[in-house]
């Protein structure tokens, strides 16, 4: 064999090998996701799921934990264990989601209203302060007039650690002082007075 015939070879054994390859099933007849078809009476390729179907481990039965609700009522308490990591993990998320608009305390303070955007109520209201847990869980899932739906965003979960570093928020403003410990009151008062919070 010379040299000009091992060549010829060389190039013609991909082909011989890409000729053995079959694409039937890439190449078969079928409609793309969301394509229009006369086949279905409604039109559509994407069939619509059995009434009642939910996805493997998205049951959600504990109703006070997926909706702030209990027997049609908002709970007054958390659905979950409230500890240090839960206070982290909502200050972290209240930093990244909330702060834009409510500012790093809850007054209302944030980023938007040096914007020129309405400003949202401080958490430190009366009214506000007076509200169920269930009630920020419920407007941070659904959404409350300029506030968007977060569901979609935030787990069920997460959501709860922002509940939870809320109350925390509106507890470091009005914490009473006999609460604190003499360590604590001395710190306060080396450091004087703090400025009363902005409602």
């Amino acid at each position: 064999m010379n040299v000009q015939s091992t060549s010829l070879l060389i190039l013609l054994l991909p082909l011989a090998f890409a000729t053995g390859c079959h694409q039937d099933m890439y190449d078969q007849a079928k409609k793309e996701p969301l394509e229009a078809s006369e086949f279905f009476k409604d039109g559509r390729v994407a069939r619509p799921l059995v009434p009642g179907t939910i996805a493997r481990g998205h049951l959600e039965t504990d109703t006070p934990m997926f909706t702030g609700r209990e027997g049609g009522q908002f709970v007054s308490d958390l659905p979950t264990k409230l500890d240090e990591q839960l206070l982290k993990q909502g200050q972290t998320l209240f930093n990244i989601y909330c702060t834009p608009c409510h500012g790093r305390i809850g007054d209302g303070d944030g980023m938007i209203v040096s914007r020129g955007f309405k400003r949202p109520p401080s958490y430190h209201s009366e009214r506000l302060r007076g509200a169920p847990v269930g009630h920020y869980f419920d407007v941070i899932t659904n959404g409350f007039g300029s506030m968007p739906v977060f569901k979609n965003r935030i787990a069920p979960e997460d959501r709860w650690a922002i509940v939870a570093y809320v109350r925390a928020l509106q507890l470091s403003q009005f914490a009473p002082a006999s609460t604190l410990s003499e360590t604590e009151l001395n710190a306060l008062n080396t450091r004087g007075t703090p400025d009363a919070p902005r409602h």
